[in-house]
């Protein structure tokens, strides 16, 4: 459908230029409503701003171009300049090849990648359910660079360094059980951290030997950094299969404690380019111009210890210099967004060459549930919620047992309770406050992982029974309304893919799809497919199949998987 477009494009744009002398950019997009024919463009009330004309009179001569191709079978103006093109039905169908190449992913391309830092666990912690966020979006984001065959590296970023480890050693070595680090839950390490900060309101000596004991370890104390690693390890172990779970691949991952060597030289860096200024007791603050409204950023304490801040910066310098990226997107919620921009500020007066910096905001989770957004003042934990979600997933399947068919209910359940948590955060815009609603995401009937599950698996099984998924070259012969629409749903998938990942707004694909599934069930409803004369019932067929395959690879682009029998 793009070659459709753009040769349309070229040959409108060549004769607007004979005609009045200018150079133009002519868009058609896809029309899904009824009436506004199958591609349509507004550039005729554009270019009239532009030569001072009508609109009627430029989409006049837009409209005489395009009659003359072949393919068109007819061209429209409506409203106040736009212009509607009615295609013939083997000049649509073409456009069916391009998306089935879309449904595979490209070759890598030979440039320098882009890094998507997200996924940032705080070591020795249990993840909580607003880890979902940037885990998930971080994730889909990086599918959909990979699948369009763009180099990216998903780099994670956890939190195994800074004072906490401070609190959890002073906490170990006076409640530990008498037993090694090694043999420690996560929780049962999250019980000492929460200990420490009760005892440390009425105790507040606590507070001062968590930071000796954290300058201590800075200044390489090796029993510490033994106890520091083997708590580094037990939270990779945990966290592990949660991953797996979610379908989430770290490409790289350098923690806070791998820039422990790196800070030093940026430190000194920003004293001789006079950007840090020595602030009290010794401390090293950077101070922004006035019209950039930032306040200070602090980068070292008086007592010589380091902050989040100094690692941040000292990453993106170890990033420019190692992987010479071309785009660096943090996938970060909103709270963040200062810190940011003073960091990106920093690089910025600091003079290095840098890539674009992007802060991907996403925003609060809220509950729809008012009784899951607290629970005695304790996070909610992601593991919890996603074994939660399986089982809400294991009750729909029991109730729906007429209906549903599978070999493995319990495949079937994981596949529908992660899927329904996932794609009910990646469904919302990510920019605004993201609501957890357990019926809208388990729902059959609305914009949910179950509904795209099931008609896949709807699709799928029409292929089982003309025993063939394969998509032959076939005879469009006459379609109806409904085969047209789902034709041209189907061939919005290329340019989807590429909005959702130059937007990095995955909840566009998520929209497509939904969308997508609505057009087949709507024409699987209405129009006979197996029963059909021999030509159509082929390129009914082939609708179904290239359906198939878009509704799996737009789902596992978002992290989510399908199943043959629903």
């Amino acid at each position: 459908m793009y070659d459709i477009r753009k040769k349309l494009s070229g040959t409108i744009e060549e004769d607007l230029k004979e005609k009045f002398d200018v150079s133009t950019s002519i868009h058609f997009d896809i029309a899904l409503e009824e009436g506004r024919g199958d591609l349509t463009t507004s550039a005729a009330m554009q270019l009239a701003r532009q030569l001072g004309k009508k609109p009627a009179d430029v989409a006049k001569a837009i409209t005489l171009s395009i009659k003359k191709m072949e393919g068109v079978e007819n061209v429209e103006i409506a409203g106040n300049g736009y212009v509607n093109v009615f295609l013939d039905n083997i000049f649509l169908g073409q456009g069916m090849d391009s998306v089935l190449e879309e449904c595979f992913p490209k070759p890598t391309r030979d440039e320098s990648p882009v890094i998507v830092d997200y996924f940032g666990p705080n070591v020795a912690k249990p993840l909580g359910i607003h880890h979902i966020l940037s885990t998930s979006i971080g994730q889909a984001i990086i599918n959909l660079y990979r699948h369009t065959g763009y180099p990216v590296i998903g780099w994670s970023y956890p939190g195994d360094y800074g004072t906490q480890f401070g609190k959890l050693a002073v906490a170990f070595a006076k409640w530990g059980r008498k037993k090694p680090v090694s043999e420690y839950s996560l929780d049962e390490l999250l019980e000492l951290y929460v200990r420490f900060h009760a005892d440390a309101e009425t105790d507040l000596s606590l507070e001062d030997e968590a930071r000796l004991a954290f300058k201590k370890l800075e200044a390489g104390d090796s029993q510490l950094e033994a106890f520091r690693l083997d708590v580094v390890s037990v939270t990779a172990k945990a966290l592990k299969s949660l991953c797996d779970r979610l379908h989430v691949h770290i490409d790289k991952e350098t923690g806070e404690s791998f820039y422990d060597d790196k800070m030093v030289p940026i430190l000194e860096e920003g004293v001789r380019k006079g950007i840090l200024k020595e602030g009290e007791g010794g401390a090293l603050i950077v101070s922004f111009p006035d019209e950039w409204k930032l306040p200070p950023y602090l980068l070292r304490k008086g007592d010589g210890t380091t902050l989040y801040a100094t690692r941040d910066l000292a990453m993106i310098r170890y990033r420019l210099d190692s992987c010479k990226p071309r785009a660096i997107y943090y996938v970060v919620d909103i709270a963040q967004s200062l810190h940011l921009k003073q960091l990106f500020a920093t690089c910025k007066l600091l003079g290095w060459d840098l890539p674009e910096l992007e802060h991907t905001v996403f925003g609060h989770m809220r509950f729809a549930d008012a009784a899951m957004s607290t629970r005695k003042g304790t996070a909610l934990k992601l593991e919890a919620v996603i074994d939660r979600a399986v089982e809400k997933a294991r009750k729909v399947i029991d109730e729906h047992r007429e209906t549903i068919k599978t070999d493995d209910a319990e495949k079937l359940a994981e596949m529908m309770g992660v899927g329904a948590l996932v794609y009910g955060i990646l469904s919302q815009n990510r920019k605004m406050d993201i609501v957890f609603d357990w019926d809208k995401m388990l729902s059959f009937e609305g914009n949910s992982a179950p509904y795209l599950q099931y008609s896949y698996a709807r699709a799928r099984s029409v292929l089982r029974k003309a025993g063939s998924d394969e998509i032959k070259n076939s005879k469009t012969g006459d379609l109806t309304p409904k085969d047209r629409y789902l034709l041209k749903n189907i061939l919005l998938f290329p340019e989807t893919l590429a909005d959702a990942r130059d937007s990095r707004m995955p909840h566009r694909l998520t929209n497509y799809l939904y969308g997508l599934c609505q057009a087949f069930n709507s024409f699987y409803n209405t129009e006979p497919i197996l029963q059909a004369e021999k030509d159509l019932r082929q390129f009914r067929l082939n609708l179904t199949a290239l359906t198939a395959r878009v509704i799996k690879t737009g789902a596992e682009i978002l992290t989510l998987r399908v199943p043959e029998r629903m």
